[in-house]
């Protein structure tokens, strides 16, 4: 099994890092539905709770996207570094040569705003590789959802203040 890693977002935002990882990691299965429902729909956790190690959770996307569901377990959180590992167990998002994926958050303090990096690690199986048609189409959607995001946390500044 062999491990492909791409950065699929590195963007800076003048949104401070503490409300950016606590909407898009702690709080992320209240958040994201409301603010971005084209690209999530529900969040259900099967396991634990967004704060805690072992959590698991099943991310529900709306009807007209091309995948119904991703599971998610969280890896490893630091909250006073705005830090989040979390890796994809199961799911119809994954292609035939995918056995999981593992993604770091990481939400960096930049002057008043943040550096926001993502970063995948795909274990593939057998000595497949990523589709780069796939990842370019994930970076696209990483940078609408971020950037709505981001709209959303500037127009609203009491939110996770």
């Amino acid at each position: 099994m062999g491990v492909s890693t791409y950065t699929l977002a590195d963007f800076t935002s003048p949104v401070g890092a503490a409300r950016l990882f606590h909407a898009l990691s702690i709080d992320s299965h209240n958040f994201l539905p409301k603010v971005v429902p084209h690209f999530v729909k529900s969040v259900e956790f099967v396991e634990g709770d967004s704060t805690v190690v072992g959590c698991v959770k099943i991310i529900n996307f709306p009807d007209e996207a091309p995948y119904n569901y991703v599971k998610n377990r969280v890896d490893k959180i630091d909250s006073s570094k705005f830090y989040l590992k979390y890796t994809s167990i199961e799911g119809d998002i994954f292609p035939d040569t995918l056995e999981s994926a593992v993604f770091e958050n990481i939400y960096d303090s930049s002057g008043t705003g943040t550096h926001y990096k993502l970063v995948a690690h795909y274990h593939m199986k057998g000595d497949n590789s990523m589709d780069e048609d796939e990842i370019t189409t994930a970076k696209q959607g990483i940078q609408l959802m971020f950037k709505a995001v981001e709209e959303y946390l500037i127009a609203n500044p009491q939110l996770y203040a």
